[in-house]
């Protein structure tokens, strides 16, 4: 493959559980009170898509997109600051760029967030593109984020490959005939991976980088 797509929330930082608690207190704040585990299956989406999922439609005219906003306010000033990379993140960027791959960050965060994260792992440099929800209308698992990664790096799907921890990631791809790679670091179940399209399951960045040169990103 000449290029590589990595979603970032859950495949890179760990912030799954994060998010998920945001908008628990998000939906509780306007009134919607909502289990863990049932939102936390939602992360990987955006917002465009999440909230739909759990709010009805006169409910999201009437304060879908506030909540959204005070979600995003929330998480900024209370979970942000307890991000962290996962083990060997940087590493593994770092790695595939000294193998002359052009590097991508497709993710359905906000820019703002999104850049806030490439310094945390470091990799500003590392990634010769980027795409965040701020690039399309539709997020995950929509293919537009992973559309607009493309035309960027001015490749086509065939000489690319995702790598995603969610089902969200791998369906998003295979709709535009990009392999997706898998990572269980994000707290998806294997299968739920499998089913959505991942055509090979890693652990984590750190096992990614160890069996590098035997997996998709280097045939």
């Amino acid at each position: 493959m000449n290029s590589i797509i990595f979603d970032i929330d859950g495949t890179l930082i760990d912030s799954v559980d994060l998010h998920a608690k945001a908008w628990q207190d998000a939906f509780e704040h306007f009134g919607v009170k909502l289990g863990f585990a049932e939102i936390r299956s939602q992360i990987g989406k955006g917002a465009d898509e999440l909230v739909p999922t759990f709010l009805s439609k006169k409910d999201e005219r009437a304060f879908g997109e506030e909540l959204q906003q005070w979600r995003s306010q929330h998480f900024k000033s209370t979970y942000m600051e307890s991000v962290k990379p996962f083990h060997k993140s940087h590493e593994l960027l770092q790695r595939i760029n000294e193998k002359g791959k052009l590097l991508a960050a497709g993710s359905s965060a906000k820019k703002e967030e999104l850049d806030y994260y490439l310094d945390l792992l470091k990799a500003k440099d590392l990634f010769d593109v980027t795409t965040s929800a701020d690039d399309v209308n539709k997020s995950k698992p929509n293919p537009d984020i992973f559309e607009a990664a493309l035309s960027k790096l001015q490749h086509s799907a065939s000489e690319t490959v995702v790598v995603g921890d969610s089902p969200y990631d791998a369906q998003a791809a295979t709709r535009i005939g990009i392999p997706c790679v898998g990572v269980l670091c994000g707290g998806f179940a294997k299968q739920s991976l499998v089913d959505a399209g991942a055509t090979a399951i890693y652990k984590g960045p750190e096992d990614l980088m160890d069996k590098l040169e035997s997996s998709p990103l280097f045939k």
